[in-house]
């Protein structure tokens, strides 16, 4: 078998089979493959597409590529929730313990940030003591007992992912949905999940910026998951706009803690419920409207923010954190931002308000780069709501006088303000099962 006949091959519209598929990703993984070779490939996938075998082969292919995980001494029924990344998404600190508090298990392996979307491992380091690292041992006691568990991937998941990304994000190809489902679901599929809830962002501050791609790149990833034997379900949501008021990690995880006492922002709270009644449906709890009302029982009688604290220490945490949010670490500086206009915010680059937190320290243009923890945002108002000049659109935290600046005029710059009011856009626009 030789690269050049599958790269041809793909490049006039064939058909790759399932062995020559294999072949490739061992070779990427391997290095036997020039990277010369494998961005012909990718470049021919971009042009040519992939049908739904060819996309499921390449899946596996990449899982199989590294580590995989056996949950099978994990008692009960295992769901996940992953998210294609946005700007204020902590949902997985709220939904994560609501699902947990009714025995389904949640055995979770999460990332950090890079640029302008925020990590949840991040977050997580901003409570004291946290440890993101356990042992398999650690890790699946800690399921058994307490219902879930969420680590930083320290695992050598999908390897030939990692490699061909690299290569994607200088070749220009990385914009291709069987190449993004691979790279998505290969190391999902790696973890041993028995149901995956995916949170498909679209709009302005998520990689897919129009709901026709997202839910074209969601139904991908279902089939993919439903070739692989498990149960399946998409949510579209809103990225238009960050989830909630509050950008950057001990920020976000307040907040988080906010929303588990019954008293989080609406819009967020609203998206938790919802992926929170999917997990739980999927897992055979009920319908998705019974599964509903089990969620926000769990959020206003405690018993999830109890399971919150449950976590935390058992991973370390010091829990009077949690206890009392005022206790987190505080940014030495605030600075208020104003506008200079009046009307409705009729329009925000979200993407622009993820890099304004990231100029004032809260995340990462390298996996190397050290994060400020107290650094961020807290919104004061969001599309929607009537401004007056002078009045308050956020609050910018740093410990670096000198990056409100920059945060400052990328916040003002992303926020469109005109007379007309907007019309309301839903938060989750349709599910993809």
């Amino acid at each position: 078998m030789r690269m050049f006949d599958i790269i041809k091959k793909k490049r006039d519209g064939e058909e790759l089979s399932t062995e020559e598929i294999k072949y490739f990703i061992d070779g990427v993984t391997n290095g036997s493959i020039p990277d010369y070779q494998t961005s012909a490939l990718c470049m021919a996938i971009y042009f040519r597409g992939m049908n739904i075998r060819e996309t499921c082969d390449l899946t596996f292919a990449v899982r199989d590529s590294g580590e995989r995980l056996d949950f099978s001494a994990i008692d009960g029924i295992r769901v996940d929730k992953h998210s294609t990344g946005g700007v204020g998404d902590k949902t997985s600190l709220v939904v994560a313990p609501i699902v947990a508090s009714f025995g389904v298990k949640v055995a979770k392996m999460s990332g950090r940030g890079l640029s302008h979307t925020g990590g949840t491992i991040d977050k997580l380091e901003a409570i004291d003591g946290f440890n993101t690292t356990l042992s398999d041992e650690e890790f699946i006691k800690q399921v058994n007992d307490i219902g879930f568990a969420i680590v930083g991937q320290s695992r050598q998941f999908a390897p030939a992912d990692k490699k061909l990304y690299a290569l994607r994000d200088v070749t220009a190809t990385v914009d291709s949905m069987p190449l993004i489902a691979a790279s998505i679901m290969g190391k999902k599929l790696a973890a041993d999940d028995d149901c995956i809830v995916l949170d498909v962002k679209t709009g302005s501050g998520s990689f897919m910026k129009s709901i026709e791609k997202s839910k074209a790149l969601a139904q991908l990833m279902v089939d993919i998951g439903k070739n692989a034997g498990k149960k399946m379900v998409a949510l579209i949501t809103n990225m238009d706009r960050p989830l909630g008021y509050a950008i950057g990690n001990s920020l976000e995880v307040i907040e988080a803690i906010e929303t588990l006492n019954g008293q989080g922002p609406e819009d967020f709270t609203e998206v938790c419920l919802t992926l929170t009644a999917y997990m739980l449906s999927l897992a055979g709890k009920g319908s998705v409207k019974e599964c509903r009302e089990m969620a926000k029982r769990a959020i206003f009688d405690g018993s999830a923010l109890a399971k919150f604290k449950e976590m935390v220490a058992a991973q370390g945490g010091n829990t009077a954190l949690i206890d009392d949010t005022a206790k987190f670490s505080k940014a030495k500086y605030t600075h208020s931002v104003k506008s200079v206009m009046r009307g409705y915010i009729c329009k925000v680059d979200t993407e622009a308000y993820g890099l304004a937190s990231l100029a004032l320290g809260a995340g990462r243009n390298t996996m190397e780069d050290k994060i400020d923890y107290s650094a961020g945002i807290i919104l004061k108002r969001k599309t929607g709501d009537f401004i007056n000049v002078g009045d308050e659109i956020a609050t910018l935290y740093a410990n670096d006088e000198s990056k409100f600046a920059v945060a400052e005029k990328l916040l003002l710059s992303a926020t469109q303000i005109h007379e007309k009011k907007p019309q309301d856009e839903p938060l989750v626009y349709c599910t993809v099962e």
